[in-house]
């Protein structure tokens, strides 16, 4: 047979000599994590750790004794691995949350079956006119643009509610627990801050505005008869309603009122408003 390596050895010798004294689960667990620290290997030690304390937390054991040590750099490892797990949700550009953020968060506040718990808006937002910055001020002072707008985005945002970047330069509103007309009031009131920014101030003779499709979708017990939506759908409904804004002249909140589309503050007063092009729910 091949023969253990010495700290391969150690570590079994140690375990079987718990194991002997009797201390439990928990206290085995305990036994390798300071192993493991003393040598350290903190992120294994941190492992066999935490499943000790899950025990205890189960009431399954005594609380074992933790080195002061090894309990600093757990709690170490705990705000390193939450600030890991937090950047992974982040876009590295504008700090906003990400789509794979999105797709979870969208997936909670839907029920498996589509049903809406307590009422949700989504604004899929479009800077207007993107391709032209780039092209006349650069991609480094685009990149700048595109931080400016997410910022003015997030700006007032409700509790629950989050701004996340859905590609290029498109980015969502998320508004749970709002009902449709306060929806429709932090839409324009984002897209207004969006117009009224002092662009000049970046740079001479510039102008951003931005675009947004807001679609609502009521509580379930509010209108049992409205057919379920899944997240997708309801993006869909968005970036139909988006089209619309961009083709009845742009700078504009378009969203879904008594079965008719309006625009927004301002842009309401507009002559021609453009039909959304179909997402199979009209």
């Amino acid at each position: 047979m091949t023969a253990l390596r010495p700290e391969i050895a150690q570590t079994r010798q140690s375990d079987a000599g718990v194991d002997r004294q009797g201390p439990g689960l928990a206290g085995l667990h305990e036994s390798i994590a300071a192993l493991l620290a003393s040598r350290g290997q903190w992120c294994q030690a941190y492992q066999h750790l935490r499943f000790a304390l899950d025990l205890v937390q189960a009431g399954q054991e005594e609380e074992p004794h933790v080195p002061e040590q090894l309990r600093r750099e757990v709690d170490r490892l705990r705000r390193e691995h939450a600030e890991a797990r937090e950047q992974s949700l982040r876009d590295s550009l504008t700090d906003s949350y990400n789509r794979r953020y999105l797709d979870q968060r969208l997936m909670d506040l839907l029920t498996e079956h589509g049903a809406c718990r307590h009422g949700l808006a989504i604004a899929l937002i479009d800077l207007d006119w993107f391709k032209q910055v780039n092209d006349s001020f650069g991609h480094l002072l685009g990149d700048r643009v595109l931080q400016r707008v997410v910022e003015l985005l997030q700006q007032d945002l409700p509790e629950h509610a989050f701004c996340a970047r859905y590609g290029g330069e498109e980015f969502v509103l998320v508004l749970p627990r709002v009902d449709s007309a306060t929806a429709v009031e932090i839409a324009e009131a984002a897209r207004e801050r969006v117009e009224r920014h002092p662009w000049q101030e970046i740079a001479p003779g510039l102008r951003v505005t931005v675009s947004a499709g807001l679609a609502y979708e009521p509580p379930a017990d509010e209108a049992p008869e409205r057919p379920a939506v899944g997240a997708e759908q309801q993006l869909l409904r968005a970036d139909s309603l988006l089209y619309t804004a961009k083709q009845s002249g742009r700078n504009a909140v378009a969203y879904r009122a008594d079965g008719r589309v309006r625009l927004a503050g301002a842009a309401s007063g507009r002559r021609a408003i453009a039909e959304p092009r179909a997402a199979g729910y009209y």
